[in-house]
């Protein structure tokens, strides 16, 4: 079995809808990944086993997504010392700028990379970890040039036509 790269934690099972984004990011690039549903809160000591051996079970990166007080991250990051990704949740009445804050505000020592609130911060969250893996990895950093150069096609392909341009002013 190939070894697993990537670790993905959320705080509720109703936050997969949102990872899944990171998940399908890593899926493409053909880098392994593994899903755990663990509580900062609920399921401190689960949590805190989990995080505590993620390097010794060698992944390179660890994505973690949590809605409201967001306190994941920042207890994962607190037990292991590979790369910890935040992906606030919007979860909450407040639409995620408690968990954004929550998740960019962790006390010096205690880093973590913090995206954006809900799916585009997944699925940066998902290409941040490749990027982390590139660095040791020829293969996925010849995929992640090719993806940007994809991208950049795309911007580079549009073609407006002049019933599609807004009106001048």
């Amino acid at each position: 079995m190939k070894n697993i790269q990537v670790a993905i934690m959320m705080g509720s099972q109703s936050d997969l809808p949102i990872m899944e984004e990171a998940a399908n990011v890593l899926k493409d690039f053909g880098v392994s990944y593994e899903i755990k549903v663990l509580s900062a809160h609920r399921t401190p000591k689960e949590t805190s086993e989990y995080a505590g051996q993620l390097q010794a079970k060698g992944f390179q990166a660890v994505i973690c997504g949590a809605g409201v007080s967001a306190a994941l991250s920042g207890v994962v990051s607190a037990h292991t010392d590979i790369p910890v990704i935040g992906v606030p949740i919007n979860s909450s009445p407040l639409n995620g700028m408690d968990a954004l804050l929550s998740t960019v505000q962790m006390p010096s020592g205690v880093p973590v990379a913090a995206m954006a609130i809900g799916k585009p911060g997944a699925k940066n969250a998902g290409l941040f970890a490749l990027r982390i893996i590139a660095l040791h990895d020829k293969g996925i950093a010849r995929k992640l040039a090719q993806f940007k150069n994809e991208q950049r096609r795309k911007i580079l392909d549009t073609k407006l036509t002049a019933d599609r341009l807004p009106p001048a002013e």
